[in-house]
């Protein structure tokens, strides 16, 4: 099986092609360039070199959220317009259990965080059973308090990765009271080719939908949605 992996979730953009015995290629940029600019010159070249058609994958694997608003629509409408096209199927991908993917062998909680802004995070605390990725909290939008209370119930070293590492390491040193350690850059931002290994698994197990099914998961409102409730409720 050939999966054709694409994570716009973040100020990340990444493209890959995983098959069950290797990585194919991989194709990532951290810079402040819009996906819009990046994400379809990237696909190009990737397979371009990898020589590989684009028609040979048997799905294409979404980060699907949550993230960046902006972000995660223009991975969607590339994905669903590859999808449409080459009459492939599309495999959600959680965006925060393919971030704990990047982890897969530690002993430890693994705790992604990704800064949501207004003192949020979206987070979910998960471990291994050998290569299988279990939920101990579901992907959430949560203050940082409230995840500290949630990894001070749990009791247990955890390794946290993610862009809200930078803004939330002082916080993490001051106020986490459980054994913990960040993770080694490589791993802490999300990747396409994890994106692809869990849609893979997802794959085999029939966790597949159309282009035109396909929806990102947000978690939240984007802040427009959240103005205008606000401006219904004060009228």
């Amino acid at each position: 099986m050939r999966v054709l992996a694409i994570d716009t979730s973040s100020i990340v953009a990444s493209v890959a092609i995983v098959e069950e015995e290797k990585l194919v290629a991989e194709f990532t940029i951290n810079n402040k360039k819009t996906h819009s600019q990046t994400l379809l010159p990237m696909l190009e070249q990737m397979v371009k070199f990898a020589d590989v058609s684009l028609e040979s994958v048997d799905a294409i694997a979404i980060s699907g959220g949550p993230g960046s608003f902006t972000g995660l629509r223009i991975g969607a409408a590339t994905a669903k317009g590859l999808g449409l096209a080459l009459n492939k199927p599309l495999i959600h991908v959680p965006t925060l259990k393919a971030l704990a993917y990047n982890m897969v062998g530690t002993s430890e909680f693994i705790c992604p965080i990704m800064d949501a802004r207004r003192s949020q995070v979206y987070t979910g605390i998960y471990r291994f059973e050998k290569d299988e990725l279990i939920t101990e909290f579901e992907d959430s939008c949560i203050e940082i308090q409230g995840l500290f209370e949630k990894l001070h119930e749990l009791g247990r070293s955890v390794v946290f990765l993610g862009d809200g590492i930078s803004t939330y390491q002082s916080v993490i040193e001051e106020n986490l009271k459980v054994p913990y350690s960040i993770s080694c850059v490589h791993h802490r931002e999300q990747r396409a080719a994890a994106v692809g290994a869990l849609g893979l698994k997802y794959l085999k197990e029939g966790k597949t939908e159309t282009a035109a099914q396909y929806k990102p998961e947000y978690l939240r409102l984007s802040q427009a949605e959240r103005e205008r409730a606000e401006k219904q409720k004060n009228a």
